[in-house]
């Protein structure tokens, strides 16, 4: 075993709240790696002013490590079929209630050509698992959306495969590389997962070895929050990634907090262990504290003012638009993962994350400069990524409200750009970046540090 859950079982079960807080906390705000047994502390934590701090130190560190920049991005589901049947997913083979639709290559690429339209840059691909949408079809829709659509950059959310397949994959060009283990306790995983090649709890755990062998570097890990116990869920998942830290050097590239949401066609209408909003985002932020250098992931399965609260607790990623549903974006669809609690388009959350001094970002420079894996967790870690994901986001947010404004109603939008670019102390990048600023605002794509 890569880590040891049942030690992992006794932690969660023997912590008592961190009664050195305030020490715990400044370790991690000096970016220094946290103890099993400090993160198991955090968790166990329930005092509200306590988990007030530990929100405050988690968005801290995101300050630091990236900056006011937050990633929007959009899913882009390809397929309904599925032949598992996980009872809390609407895709399961055991609804008779589904409507089933794989996308064609060119019918993907054309649902990415209207996101592209609308502004976004990068995609998460998610698919089912079914032989008909195995490695042969993904690399075609990779293909074809890098051909036919102006998308900068490609993740995968997709079952496990062998090294061959995965290796195939990442030379079409993906990013990172995303499997949620969904629970990290065995039994729980078994009575979810009753049939399917997904009913495997160990290949599903080994798969990010198996990714990173194929020269995935970025790899992304996640729960489904309300299966099993919260304080468990989370503490494995950080043990997962401290696994791959001490083995490959590699920190994961995002760590994604879903929360279980009501899926048609599904037995379980309840979350069989439900998560809190205060500890939710306590996860958001022990997620940060812990990992530092991962984007920690809050997608539209959350309302829109609990996803506000996660920025605030550290969170720096965020889904915006979304459908879950093949070929939602284009037209109705008919059968989805699960119910979108945020349903706000990329325009509304750009002008409220404005609003709320964040700096939205739609940057993928760091794919193209080959700042991934190693390199960027140590840049990160070191304090040095945070310039570079300021000036891009500046840069990429300039390209939309060129394309996107023209009413005056991003007026706070270029006013935050003009005041993030006076800050800039270094004068030769203030310089630079204002070139490129002024291209950008005359039509000029895809600037990047």
């Amino acid at each position: 075993m890569m880590f040891d859950l049942q030690y992992l079982r006794r932690l969660t079960e023997t912590a008592a709240p961190a009664k050195n807080l305030a020490e715990v906390l400044a370790k991690a705000e000096a970016l220094e790696k946290l103890s099993l047994e400090e993160v198991a502390s955090l968790l166990a934590v329930t005092d509200a002013e306590d988990l007030a701090q530990i929100r405050q130190s988690g968005f801290r560190v995101k300050q630091e490590v990236f900056g006011p920049r937050v990633v929007l991005f959009a899913p882009l589901y390809l397929s309904n079929r599925c032949i598992n049947n996980c009872l809390y997913c609407g895709f399961r083979a055991g609804n008779r209630e589904r409507q089933t639709r794989t996308l064609s290559p060119e019918e993907a690429a054309a649902e990415a050509g209207h996101l592209a339209q609308l502004g976004y840059q990068r995609l998460l691909l998610v698919t089912s698992e079914h032989p008909d949408t195995g490695a042969d079809y993904l690399e075609a829709v990779v293909r074809a959306i890098y051909e036919r659509a102006a998308i900068r950059i490609l993740h995968l959310n997709a079952p496990p495969m062998s090294q061959s397949n995965l290796r195939r994959l990442k030379e079409a060009g993906l990013g990172v590389y995303q499997v949620f283990q969904e629970t990290y306790d065995p039994e729980c995983y078994r009575e979810l997962h009753p049939s399917g090649p997904k009913a495997d709890f160990s290949r599903r755990l080994a798969v990010m070895d198996d990714a990173i062998a194929a020269g995935f570097d970025d790899v992304g890990l996640g729960v489904l929050l309300g299966l099993h116990h919260h304080r468990f869920e989370a503490l494995a998942t950080v043990a997962h990634s401290y696994y791959l830290r001490d083995r490959y050097h590699l920190n994961p590239h995002t760590l994604s907090v879903p929360r279980l949401r009501p899926a048609e066609g599904s037995p379980i209408t309840t979350p069989p262990a439900p998560v809190s909003d205060p500890e939710f985002l306590k996860i958001v932020a022990l997620y940060r504290l812990a990992v530092p250098t991962a984007g920690v992931v809050v997608t539209t399965r959350e309302s829109k003012e609990t996803r506000e609260q996660a920025l605030g607790a550290g969170a720096s990623q965020i889904s915006a638009g979304s459908r879950t549903d093949p070929g939602g974006y284009s037209e109705e669809g008919k059968t989805s993962q699960f119910e979108v609690e945020d349903r706000r388009t990329l325009e509304e959350v750009i002008l409220d994350l404005v609003a709320a001094g964040h700096l939205p970002s739609l940057c993928t420079a760091c794919y193209r400069s080959g700042r991934t894996g190693v390199r960027f967790a140590e840049m990160a870690g070191a304090g040095e990524i945070a310039a570079f994901c300021q000036s891009n986001a500046i840069l990429t947010l300039a390209e939309y409200l060129a394309a996107h404004s023209s009413d005056g109603r991003f007026a706070q939008a270029e006013a935050m750009l003009q005041h993030l670019l006076e800050e800039i102390p270094d004068q030769k990048l203030r310089q630079s970046l204002a070139r490129k600023l002024e291209e950008a605002q005359a039509g000029a794509r895809d600037l990047h540090y």
